[in-house]
């Protein structure tokens, strides 16, 4: 959703820090550029306006323009405006949802048809029971909309979340009421009320809340709003809030191709905080909006807080200790190559683990113009791996020609990918052993003299050779040649966050596709 505002940013940003002073006249043209792709990103012109009048304000001044790293502060100025502008800041509002109160707490969902209120009404009921281990109980107030209600007791299946049972011909408000009182009676910490919607703001539709907010004291009011609306969704955000306390705004479909706009202008011209955003369709396809993280990712900082935590939940710790030991003498199967795919492809696949990388954002569209490793296409490398027996997986040796064959025929790959794979694999085996010996440093040596494969070489890719003389220090990417040239310091920083990968430096084998 922020790729093209991203870009744009990253590219002005580029020019700022090539410079080695900087004068007004330089950060007034940066800015104009800063305020088109703003503009461009539908971001509302007074959010714009104000926004750049901050940086301004902040950026001319003498200490930064003599500065020793003026570009850098600029970045700085603008990083923490971004925050600002997307609710964060000393005094915001905390995106976890309140409980302080007599259980159980009422958290109603409110917002126009079609916003994606009963997905997201499933969703953070899910989040809650896992997360925060909440009992929560859902009840669908929408007795307009065909199959509301039964919409919402199927979700509730899924995520394995208690649903109100369905009582044909009660009012919205009675519903309510038999809700709370069933939270009550059974011990529920969490009420969630789905509200009916319409296709646009009407009387009836808020009349109807009132009632429902008047008889169960919602301790959280949750506006959903679709993201792929644009400045529609603001505008709708302002009218509810005219007309209902609302506490916080669920932002849907924001993994679209939308501009990112409605995002970046929603607190600052409704006041209210952006809590969760939907990531995706699948019921655990949900996070919390934190603004620091967001700005990060939206000036290409990377956000390792949530790529760790996402590694923690995806992760089997005990199984990732025991792989580690493995791999640290050598002995890296295609068991444990198939266990490392899984845990990629739910982790969103390559693209998404070099997004949340600091300075590693040219690193994923090298990834990407390579073909990717998507769900697809790690789903083909694992479709081999299951074609192999037992023997040919803790033993890629033994794959001779008729076996590649079978195989072949039998994962409905070719013989070439297959051998793409297995010397991948042996390049992988080699890597992680010189990790095992010399950490970063046997890493990157590995990196530096690695003729061609690692992951993107089972996407067909060759080594970039820019990138390799730029290992290399002049060698041009001969096989095993150029690691004692390679500045080790400068990757062992990148790879722990402190700084951008140097140029051309990266991944195995995630050059151009031949």
């Amino acid at each position: 959703m922020f790729e093209s505002l991203s870009d744009r940013l990253g590219s002005v940003f580029e020019k700022l820090r090539g410079k080695g002073a900087l004068e007004e006249k330089d950060v007034n043209e940066a800015l104009r550029e800063v305020r088109v792709a703003l503009l461009e990103a539908d971001v509302a012109l007074p959010v714009a306006k104000d926004f750049i009048a901050k940086v301004k304000e902040r950026a001319v001044g003498a200490e930064v323009l003599r500065s020793v790293t003026p570009g850098q502060q600029v970045v700085k100025i603008v990083h923490d405006a971004l925050i600002d502008m997307l609710g964060g800041g000393d005094d915001a509002e905390g995106a976890a949802l309140s409980f302080a109160t007599t259980p159980p707490a009422v958290l109603m969902m409110v917002g126009l048809q079609g916003s994606g209120k009963t997905t997201s009404t499933a969703k953070i009921a899910l989040r809650l029971t896992k997360r925060d281990k909440k009992k929560v109980l859902m009840a669908s107030l929408d007795t307009r909309r065909p199959a509301a209600m039964e919409q919402l007791a199927i979700l509730g299946e899924q995520a394995e979340v208690k649903t109100l049972p369905i009582i044909e011909g009660q009012s919205p408000a009675d519903i309510a009421n038999r809700a709370v009182e069933a939270g009550r009676l059974g011990g529920f910490d969490v009420v969630m009320l789905d509200t009916a919607g319409r296709l646009s703001i009407d009387e009836q539709l808020m009349a109807e809340i009132a009632d429902v907010a008047a008889a169960t004291n919602p301790i959280e009011t949750l506006l959903v709003v679709d993201a792929l609306t644009g400045q529609d969704a603001v505008e709708t955000a302002t009218r509810f809030k005219e007309r209902v306390p609302v506490s916080g705004i669920v932002m849907t479909r924001i993994d679209g191709d939308a501009r990112g706009g409605a995002a970046l202008s929603m607190r600052a011209v409704t006041g209210a905080p952006i809590k969760f955003v939907g990531v995706g369709e699948k019921l655990d396809a949900l996070d919390t909006f934190e603004p620091e993280r967001m700005a990060g990712r939206i000036l290409g900082m990377g956000d390792v807080v949530s790529l760790v935590e996402k590694a923690s939940e995806e992760m089997d710790i005990a199984k990732a200790k025991k792989q580690a030991k493995k791999m640290a003498k050598g002995e890296f199967d295609m068991n444990d190559l198939a266990d490392q795919f899984r845990q990629m492809r739910k982790m969103g696949g390559m693209g998404a683990i070099l997004g949340m990388m600091p300075g590693m954002g040219k690193m994923k569209k090298m990834v990407d113009s390579a073909g990717g490793l998507d769900d697809r296409e790690i789903v083909r490398q694992e479709a081999i791996i299951s074609s192999m027996t037992k023997k040919e997986r803790k033993n890629p040796k033994l794959m001779n020609a008729s076996r590649k064959k079978r195989v072949a025929a039998g994962s409905g790959t070719t013989v070439q990918e297959i051998n793409k794979l297995i010397k991948a694999h042996r390049q992988m085996a080699d890597m992680m052993k010189k990790m095992g010996k010399g950490g970063m440093k046997g890493m990157a040596q590995q990196l530096a003299g690695m003729g061609g494969g690692g992951l993107g070489g089972m996407l067909g890719g060759a080594p970039d050779p820019a990138m390799l003389e730029a290992a290399g220090g002049g060698n041009k990417g001969k096989k095993g040649q150029g690691a004692e040239d390679v500045d080790f310091d400068a990757i062992e920083k990148a790879l722990s966050g402190q700084a951008p990968m140097p140029p051309g430096m990266g991944l195995p084998g995630m050059g151009k596709k031949k």
